[in-house]
């Protein structure tokens, strides 16, 4: 591992993204004009996530091992799900991740990354597993126990959620100090909490690549800027990691599609270097 440290010290990461600079960025996240799917979707994600529920699937996620299978086979079983919170790209799943990940191949940044790219959104397995719904899996993720942000997509679709109401919920700082850290505040549950946690235990992947995991979907905070009475300064080195991992996993949506089976050698190799042959999901 102090290997992999060096290299990490010594790579690109973290320089900007290349592969999308000619891409027209103005024609992803149109959240306003999107299909009535996608509004819908939110609309019972915001009223579902609130912190009772997300205290009780956390009591409960690691009681249950759902699975016992390695990562390209966990990529081959998530290829049936269709991202209803998605208003850029209705490819297959796997095909999203292989985008992800080439993108990064291209740009020259580090093996890591790559891979990073590759299993971002394996929480996603989650809705196979038997989840409530989509709602509880996949979409933007938000801090739960405090007053809801107006960063968030639609953020009056709140008014049905329990939490408004609630005066310590409903507050500013709500159950939280100031200044806490995010790996102190809740974030709603979804694919990126789930699979943070199972690879933070069951992974070679630096912390870099765990926090472009945990955090890809909080677009309040590393888009908009949301949260910053809550974060410290170990939040700004996940910041920038998130921020120079955001590009490849959104403006790759509408690159040239991918053939799994011809870069599966490539990638299978990078999975053996970062995962144990099984993982307990």
């Amino acid at each position: 591992m102090n290997t992999l440290k060096a290299r990490l010290r010594e790579s690109n990461w973290d320089e900007q993204a290349a592969f999308d600079q000619a891409k027209d960025k103005t024609q992803f996240r149109q959240y306003e004009e999107a299909c009535e799917r996608v509004r819908n979707f939110y609309y019972e994600q915001h009223q579902k996530q609130t912190m009772d529920f997300n205290i009780h699937i956390r009591a409960n996620f690691r009681k249950t091992v759902r699975a016992r299978m390695g990562v390209w086979e966990a990529m081959e079983k998530l290829d049936t799900l269709v991202d209803n919170s998605d208003p850029d790209t209705e490819v297959s799943q796997i095909e999203h991740l292989l985008q992800t990940a080439e993108a990064i191949r291209r740009d020259g940044k580090p093996e890591w990354m790559q891979v990073a790219g590759l299993v971002h959104d394996l929480g996603k397995l989650l809705y196979i597993f038997g989840s409530e719904g989509q709602w509880d899996v996949v979409g933007d993720t938000f801090v739960v126990g405090c007053q809801f942000s107006d960063k968030i997509i639609y953020p009056g679709s709140f008014d049905t959620n329990p939490d408004a109401a609630d005066p310590v919920y409903s507050s500013e700082y709500g159950v939280y100090k100031p200044h806490c850290g995010l790996e102190n505040v809740m974030l709603s549950w979804g694919h990126d909490e789930y699979l943070y946690h199972v690879f933070k235990e069951q992974s070679y992947l630096p912390q870099e690549a765990l926090w472009m995991i945990r955090y890809h979907s909080f677009y309040p905070w590393h888009r908009e800027g949301a949260y910053t009475h809550l974060t410290n300064k170990e939040d700004d080195k996940a910041l920038a990691a998130v921020r120079a991992f955001n590009p490849y996993d959104l403006y790759s949506k509408s690159d040239e599609p991918v053939n799994p089976q011809e870069l599966k050698p490539y990638y299978q190799a990078l999975i053996e270097m970062y995962f144990p042959p099984v993982i307990q999901w």
